[in-house]
């Protein structure tokens, strides 16, 4: 191997350009020439490519979102995208390619191994729902985004005596809005793992009411079957004790300076990947197994759903009276 690539894709996370860095040195220390993609898979299409230097990644570490930019492009599904993609790595004479993102960006990376071109992936995602690995890069970080924003919620709750609906990112996996919920001390905490009734709801917030609390929490992923906005119109029709507030934290969890457990994991997923590819393997995603970097066929990442650990949820529920 000569020349090594590297993309970000998918939706940003704090620490990507943490694990880009580590990838571009990593490589550059093994006598490799290094190439960034530009724009995600749209970029690769479009062969947007720089060559990078030690110094191009310097001073990037501990800034979050991704210095290549991001996005989503769909239309790669297409197998001409795809054989675009390669004839445009094999026009630069890259020999390997790093895929940093999420789901969708590891359905990239193995249709390109599928059409044998050595690829590596690496997990970056906040809702932490990709198979494979008990963590993402970036979900350390949107965590701690939330519980700070739980945090300060609760300390103006308390002051009026009002609850709070917070919703957190994650249509389909509710890790999220499960462990900022646990962390935070809600009352309640709604995920697309676990059917939810606004009365069961309603129940819990009255019960915290009688027991004396001056606020309440209520966290609900994106993705749970009783929307946010619908769920407080329907909570302060009800006699609960309390007046529901709504707060939408969108995609401030997506930004932020990447905490310390993320760019150690970052860099660490950035290495693997490289020396992965150096070792003349593909078709594979790096992963944390416990405290070690462990490697899955993409093929298995691709095909299976990482959802929330609902003995977390039984904890939320016991720890919340």
């Amino acid at each position: 191997m000569k020349t090594l690539a590297v993309m970000t894709a998918g939706g940003d996370a704090p620490g990507m350009n943490s694990c880009l860095r580590a990838v571009v040195r990593t490589g550059l220390n093994n006598g490799l020439k290094v190439i960034a993609v530009h724009h995600a898979y749209k970029g690769l299409v479009e062969g947007a490519f720089m060559e990078m230097s030690a110094r191009d990644v310097g001073g990037i570490i501990q800034r979050g979102g991704t210095c290549l930019q991001s996005g989503r492009f769909p239309e790669f599904v297409d197998a001409r995208h795809q054989k675009a993609a390669i004839r445009q790595l094999k026009s630069a004479q890259v020999d390997g390619l790093v895929v940093i993102g999420g789901e969708g960006s590891m359905n990239g990376a193995l249709a390109l191994h599928r059409l044998r071109f050595p690829v590596i992936g690496v997990p970056a995602s906040i809702d932490n729902d990709i198979y494979g690995t008990q963590m993402a890069i970036g979900v350390d970080t949107a965590l701690n985004t939330i519980m700070e924003a739980i945090d300060k919620l609760r300390d103006t709750a308390s002051s009026h005596r009002r609850a709070f609906i917070i919703e957190t990112m994650g249509r389909e996996c509710g890790f999220l809005a499960l462990i900022s919920g646990i962390i935070g001390g809600a009352e309640m905490i709604l995920i697309p793992e676990k059917e939810a009734d606004p009365k069961e709801v309603a129940e819990a917030i009255s019960d915290a009411h009688a027991r004396g609390k001056t606020h309440a929490i209520v966290v609900v992923a994106e993705g749970s079957d009783l929307h946010a906005s619908a769920l407080m119109q329907k909570l302060n029709k009800l006699k609960t004790g309390f007046d529901f507030r709504l707060t939408i934290l969108g995609h401030i969890q997506r930004g932020g300076r990447p905490t310390a457990f993320d760019r150690l994991l970052a860099t660490r997923f950035g290495v693997a990947a490289v020396e992965q590819l150096l070792a003349g393997k593909s078709g594979l995603m790096v992963g944390l197994e416990g405290r070690e970097i462990v490697t899955v066929p993409l093929s298995k990442v691709c095909t299976k759903k990482r959802r929330a650990n609902l003995e977390y949820y039984r904890l939320a529920r016991m720890l919340a009276k």
